[in-house]
């Protein structure tokens, strides 16, 4: 694989597996409203997308008020239990503090709360290896759109053929193809090879250690 000036990231099954975490809070959520036969399989296939199409796809509720106040009430419980049950997956931390050293820059393009990756990654000391984080409040359109990952390049300052975007899911392999970047898909998450692949790529990896010339 080419090197890039700029390496871009998902964060939720790219870096981290928040999953835990993730399903506790949808768990909350669904069970006060009745939906107490949502499988954790059919929550975890959700992260990814926005909360209220993950509410919508999950209970099939399409009014928008509805869905808002369960995002509303997400967020709370995501305040209380999301990063106590998050963790960077074990290569994140040597290889992108690798990929900084070598003058990348690096990022992270997440529909999660940009303040909740921060909060999570300053016990990692990130300021030494993080460039910019463009989480969910920062845009107007989530993704696939490709108006957060537009968004980084330019304040990188980089162009679209200098950059790779990584991601775990089809959302990321449709976001970096609407911005023209090349995309690597990562197999930490739930979604297979094939359907990655199905997506314009560069690598499908097994983790994240592939992006660095030596093993990390």
């Amino acid at each position: 694989m080419k090197s890039y000036k700029a390496y871009l990231f998902d964060f939720d099954y790219t870096l981290a597996d928040s999953s835990r975490g993730i399903v506790i809070c949808f768990r909350h959520v669904l069970d006060q409203h009745g939906y107490t036969n949502v499988s954790d399989e059919a929550i975890r296939r959700t992260i990814g997308i926005t909360l209220e199409s993950a509410f919508s796809l999950m209970t099939g509720e399409q009014n928008p008020e509805t869905l808002s106040a369960w995002r509303k009430a997400y967020v709370k419980e995501a305040d209380q239990y999301m990063n106590a049950h998050t963790s960077l997956f074990p290569e994140t931390l040597p290889v992108l503090t690798h990929l900084h050293e070598t003058g990348a820059r690096v990022g992270i393009i997440s529909t999660k709360y940009r303040y909740r990756i921060l909060d999570l990654l300053t016990r990692y000391e990130s300021d030494r290896w993080l460039d910019l984080v463009v989480g969910g409040e920062d845009v107007t359109e989530p993704k696939p759109s490709p108006q957060g990952l537009l968004l980084a390049l330019g304040r990188l300052g980089v162009n679209r053929e200098e950059t790779l975007y990584v991601g775990d899911s089809v959302i990321d392999a449709q976001t970096a193809r609407a911005a023209g970047v090349d995309f690597a898909g990562v197999l930490h998450g739930v979604t297979t090879r094939e359907e990655l692949a199905a997506y314009p790529h560069v690598a499908i990896l097994p983790d994240l250690r592939p992006l660095t010339p030596n093993d990390i």
